[in-house]
């Protein structure tokens, strides 16, 4: 038998921990001596920590790790619990990683402050586009609010497009209205360029695509982004500065042209055009 101090090494566990397991009836000692009070554990009960470790470090409750160690919880629906657990923690890692670049990003702007690339900066005309899109709504024009929203529409109107036989026909363009509930919300459309003929706009429960033709900008000020959208953010206040410096301002939200989209979003490549009026 192991002292409590011994069997913590091995279990690599505070004896602080093992005492609170014995008091929540989780993990008792084998031997208790009665007259010094001394708790002595075995290395069959190695087996049984382990397990506690591994399910608390999951997340779960100590009363579902009792109920799941006294087998109280059967196979299947123990699978069940562990899929559900790994899908949050996958989604709460993922968040957690989108954070991490939004932060960066906010960094890299403070770094830049004072040191605009007017060159950077490119003032065209726009024309009109022909597009095929679909449409959501974003809590807010943050990253971590946008990219849950305009990911999902783009997945769904390539699958659409690829189920109707049409191909695009140019980049991606995703562009940003302000929600007319009010709010703070934002109207996300994510569409592609596409040569087909007009058809009518679908109902908005029907879920389906419409094809419609952007209009054209007469004055846009325009940036190259190379990178994650999530970190947009140096760039886009360069662009603001640089129209704030020009004596223009801002008409509407900037559009997103997808220039290059592979497969890792560190490469992408994305234009910035934003509408532009003198003051």
């Amino acid at each position: 038998m192991f002292t409590i101090g011994d069997f913590a090494r091995h279990g690599r566990v505070s004896v602080r921990m093992l005492r609170h397991y014995d008091a929540t009836g989780l993990l008792r000692p084998a031997h208790v001596d009665p007259a010094s009070g001394y708790r002595h554990y075995t290395a069959v009960q190695l087996a049984r920590l382990n397990r506690i470790v591994a399910l608390k470090d999951l997340g779960f409750t100590l009363r579902q790790v009792r109920d799941i160690v006294d087998d109280k919880v059967g196979a299947e629906e123990l699978r069940g619990m562990l899929r559900l657990r790994r899908s949050e923690l996958e989604t709460a890692m993922s968040a957690a990683r989108a954070r991490l670049v939004q932060v960066e990003a906010r960094l890299r702007a403070i770094e830049s402050e004072g040191h605009m690339p007017s060159n950077d900066v490119v003032l065209k005309s726009i024309t009109a586009v022909r597009v095929a899109e679909l449409t959501g709504t974003a809590a807010s024009f943050e990253p971590e609010d946008i990219t849950p929203v305009i990911v999902p529409l783009y997945e769904e109107l390539f699958r659409q497009l690829d189920s109707a036989g049409i191909a695009p026909a140019g980049p991606g363009i995703a562009y940003y209205e302000d929600d007319p509930q009010g709010g703070g919300a934002i109207t996300v459309h994510a569409a592609v360029q596409v040569s087909v003929p007009l058809r009518a706009p679908a109902a908005p429960e029907d879920g389906s695509f419409r094809v419609h033709d952007l209009p054209p900008v007469d004055q846009a000020a325009t940036i190259v982004h190379r990178g994650s959208m999530d970190a947009v953010i140096p760039t886009a206040q360069t662009l603001a500065r640089w129209v704030d410096a020009h004596g223009y301002r801002l008409t509407g939200h900037p559009r997103e042209i997808n220039l290059e989209c592979p497969d890792n979003r560190d490469d992408w490549v994305t234009e910035l055009q934003a509408p532009v009026v003198r003051v």
